[in-house]
């Protein structure tokens, strides 16, 4: 923690830093790292506690109801947040020029300002947290009902209208943008190392292609993973499912035939567990295979996610 001076200039700060000096508050004020260390630190403490234990197999429901009371903490200060502005707008209004109604228009601003903050705040515990968690369990966190003030919806799509909309180039509901990221994993994938090195990925995509889509079959595992990260960070999915019953065995192989025809940018690949299943000596995932060798033809960039956070390219 560090007190604001009374004089202070934010351009040098970063954004979190530069709305809690612009408040003026002689107090001093948590930064960003140490907020989402609290958040670590919680999950880290009720993991510690559950994990191996009697509680275990409720371990789920335990943690998400931490991360949900968070995320309930930040909808309730957002909410105040917005009441503010409301009353702010109402004394904008009727304004009539008087130090006293400047000075209420000062304060309700200043207060407007300050629940902005703490909501922020109590997000990047949140979120810290709910990374903890995924990270640990291989699950991953989405609010129950409601979504983060100021995201999108996850909006899924079918890969049918999705390529219908690539090949019509119209801007509808339907068309999966520019910026397309095609994504497989085994379905043996879904260790806390797979959770971790697969949001990385996604994450260093996400930075790559900020408007990107995100496509898959939706399959158990690194996919399903893959599915709910999107859903948390509002990520739009295209989904082409494998027809098994048109195609058979070779549904899945299909599949990433509508993968790549919806002109990917990037592909990434988890073909094989990084954590029990590679112990195992499990073989590699063929699909998730095929899909890297069809972007190698074709020239896409495509990443083989391993222990490293992005491994070098394939091709």
């Amino acid at each position: 923690m560090r007190p604001h001076p009374t004089f202070f200039n934010t351009a040098d700060l970063d954004g979190f830093d530069a709305r809690t000096a612009a408040l003026e508050d002689p107090r001093p004020h948590p930064t960003e790292p140490q907020l989402v260390q609290l958040g670590r630190a919680l999950m880290g403490e009720v993991l510690d506690l559950v994990l191996g234990g009697a509680l275990e197999d409720h371990a789920v429901a335990i943690c998400e109801t931490l991360v949900g009371g968070l995320h309930a903490g930040v909808q309730r200060l957002e909410r105040e947040a917005d009441r503010e502005r409301e009353q702010l707008a109402d004394r904008l209004r009727d304004f009539d020029g008087s130090e006293v109604a400047d000075v209420d228009l000062q304060e309700a601003k200043a207060r407007a300002d300050a629940l902005d903050v703490a909501a922020e705040a109590m997000a990047f515990v949140r979120d810290a947290a709910a990374e903890a968690y995924a990270v640990a369990t291989g699950e991953v966190w989405s609010p129950w009902r409601g979504s983060v003030r100021g995201g999108i919806t996850a909006a899924q799509l079918d890969a049918q209208a999705a390529l219908r909309a690539i090949e019509e180039r119209k801007r509808t509901t339907a068309d999966p943008g520019d910026a397309v990221i095609a994504f497989r994993a085994s379905p043996r994938s879904d260790a806390p190392e797979d959770a971790s090195r697969i949001f990385d990925a996604l994450n260093w995509a996400r930075t790559e292609y900020p408007g990107m889509s995100l496509a898959l079959t939706g399959a158990k595992g690194g996919e399903r993973l893959a599915k709910r990260w999107a859903q948390q960070k509002g990520v739009r999915l295209v989904l082409a499912r494998p027809d098994f019953e048109r195609f058979g065995r070779a549904a899945p192989f299909r599949a990433n035939d509508q993968l790549m025809a919806l002109q990917p940018v990037c592909v990434l690949v988890l073909p094989e567990s990084l954590g029990r299943a590679a112990e195992a000596g499990a073989p590699p995932f063929g699909p998730a295979m095929n899909l890297a060798v069809q972007a190698q033809r074709q020239g896409v960039r495509c990443v083989r996610i391993a222990r490293k956070a992005v491994a070098a390219s394939v091709t």
